[in-house]
């Protein structure tokens, strides 16, 4: 690893109150739009804690498994699991090409300069804010698209999903749900369900790749940090969820929107 990558951030941040409230306000923005809220992590963890690109979304993963973890029985407690199960074509034709994209965007993420990632970091953030204000502010239909063009739309979907995920380290439910909205014609809360069983392999696939690499040895040295933070955003996602509609969605989107704009921004200036 570069001496970058190694960095350490300073302890007078690193202490559980600070870093588990850091996590449960990056739950509740996430829980507020049912999100797990990875995407609003990524620039905490470089922006004040100090972490290296690769290190940080190393640590991102790590804390969006355990999110979807806990989410996902929740989430089937909510929508029944045959129900979920009836759409099981749904996921495989994803996870054909999302396991193929983990792989792959994990292995340009560890090749890849430090410079020049977090310039793809801030692109990849644009596009995070573009879905949420489309998923959000539009009413999703359905492309309609015959069986012969649904299913390699599908795998293509999913590699670039897989690709996006792994490089970010998050789950990818902000791109996963419109995508089974519109390729598949499923509802908005089936599409939840479905994704959270897409991001699990797909994050394992990930998560794989990285462990074969110098890098994953932030997670050994940080794993405090990491549980106390992950405690953090699953606690954060349960009461944003209870906030769930409090706040209009022409206010909140906006807003969010914006700070994922200023994070890219902030990445793509960052030395």
């Amino acid at each position: 690893m570069s001496a970058d990558q190694n960095f350490v951030p300073l302890r007078s941040i690193r202490s559980a109150p600070v870093v588990f409230g850091a996590g449960a306000a990056i739950g509740v923005l996430g829980g507020m739009i049912g999100l797990g809220g990875a995407e609003f992590r990524l620039p905490l963890l470089i922006g004040l804690f100090g972490f290296a690109a690769l290190s940080a979304v190393i640590l991102n993963k790590a804390m969006s498994l355990v999110v979807v973890l806990v989410a996902l029985p929740a989430r089937l407690a909510a929508v029944p699991a045959a129900e979920v199960a009836a759409r099981w074509p749904v996921a495989v034709n994803l996870l054909a090409g999302s396991l193929l994209g983990a792989w792959a965007g994990a292995s340009w993420a560890v090749r890849m300069r430090t410079a020049s990632l977090y310039k793809v970091l801030a692109g990849l953030m644009v596009l995070m804010a573009a879905a949420l204000v489309v998923t959000h502010t539009t009413t999703l239909g359905t492309l309609d698209l015959p069986l012969w063009a649904e299913v390699p739309s599908g795998v293509m979907a999913g590699f670039g999903i897989g690709v996006v995920a792994a490089i970010m380290g998050v789950a990818g439910g902000e791109l996963l749900i419109p995508t089974i909205v519109l390729l598949f014609g499923e509802d908005i809360r089936t599409a939840g369900s479905l994704s959270l069983l897409v991001s699990l392999p797909t994050m394992l696939v990930a998560f794989a790749r990285y462990s074969r690499d110098g890098s994953f040895a932030v997670l050994g040295a940080n794993l405090r940090f990491t549980m106390v933070m992950a405690a953090g955003s699953v606690a954060g996602a349960v009461l944003g969820g209870l906030l769930l509609g409090v706040f209009p969605d022409a206010v909140l989107i906006p807003a969010l929107a914006l700070i994922l704009l200023v994070s890219a921004v902030k990445l793509a200036r960052h030395e």
